[in-house]
């Protein structure tokens, strides 16, 4: 109970537009939003909030899309906020807020191995966990072995691998809890070698991903043995245009704003795209990314 005594030592805005906080740049308002300081502040903030207040986990806002009646509750913003990381041997301690790209690249001057692929990861660790994010063959979870977790009494807690239920794009969460720190294991490696790597596996995705427009990385999930991204194409939907949102004549599986779309442009886009891939190719394609929040009136 002393805890609820502490003042707040973090950012808290009211009615707080969420476009500037995701990477479509789309979406209404935030009742309010929250930057803790610490993992410490934002345990007293989490037991300052009513019991049934929504509760929405941001990054850096990729693989979400708010609708434009925005998010009738409370935004905590991870992204320059939970960010410190320790490597000590082969272990690697991180918080949710850290960019993946930073991590791949910390990883690597560690003379570690295993983490450069993160580098393509549009977002942050907490994102990357909970969708078990992935490329190139690697998936988040085979490095993790234990996370702490935070429940809305602001209790941390500390679970390992066995506690989750790990799949393709899904990890099961204990009901009520959020992730705040992962650690990880990587192997030994040459840290020169795996910073070209890093710098090899961005040239080609600059190459082949929009990364200079609005987007929030792939849409839908590959289907077993098979891509989106191909599926899509092969169905002629490159260019495929709803209001300002079309999809990517660079790669079929990403959605981008000319920079007047509306979540409504983005969504009903998503949608023609299932239906057309469905009715072509006899597949029902499913997002990877996470619609929330209240259309417009």
């Amino acid at each position: 109970m002393m805890a609820l005594q502490r003042t707040l030592r973090g950012e808290l805005k009211k009615h707080e537009p969420l476009a500037r906080y995701t990477s479509w740049r789309v979406g209404g308002e935030a009742k309010q939003l929250y930057r803790p300081a610490d993992a410490i502040d934002l345990a007293v903030f989490l037991q300052q909030l009513p019991a049934d207040e929504p509760v929405l986990w941001l990054g850096l806002g990729s693989n979400l899309l708010v609708r434009d009646g925005g998010f009738n509750g409370t935004v905590i913003v991870t992204a320059g906020a939970l960010q410190n990381i320790d490597i000590e041997g082969n272990t690697v301690e991180a918080e949710v807020g850290l960019y993946c790209s930073k991590l791949a690249k910390q990883v690597a001057k560690a003379g570690l191995k295993g983490a450069a692929w993160f580098a393509g990861i549009p977002g942050t660790l907490g994102g990357a966990l909970a969708m078990n994010a992935g490329a190139h063959g690697s998936e988040t979870w085979d490095f993790v072995s234990s996370v702490t977790t935070i429940d809305r009494s602001g209790e941390l807690r500390q679970r390992p691998l066995a506690d989750f239920d790990v799949h393709y794009r899904h990890v099961a969460l204990p009901e009520g809890e959020w992730f705040v720190a992962a650690s990880m294991q990587f192997e030994q490696g040459d840290a020169s070698t795996e910073t070209d790597l890093i710098r090899d596996l961005l040239k080609k995705r600059n190459a082949s991903q929009p990364t200079n427009q609005p987007c929030a990385g792939s849409v839908f999930r590959n289907p077993e043995g098979d891509f989106a991204g191909r599926l899509i194409e092969s169905s002629q939907l490159k260019g495929l245009t709803v209001g300002g949102a079309s999809v990517s004549s660079k790669h079929a599986n990403f959605i981008v704003n000319d920079g007047t779309a509306t979540a409504a442009d983005i969504e009903n886009l998503i949608y023609l795209v299932q239906d057309k891939v469905e009715q072509l190719q006899g597949v029902r394609l499913t997002p990877e990314v996470h619609i929330i929040g209240e259309a417009s009136a």
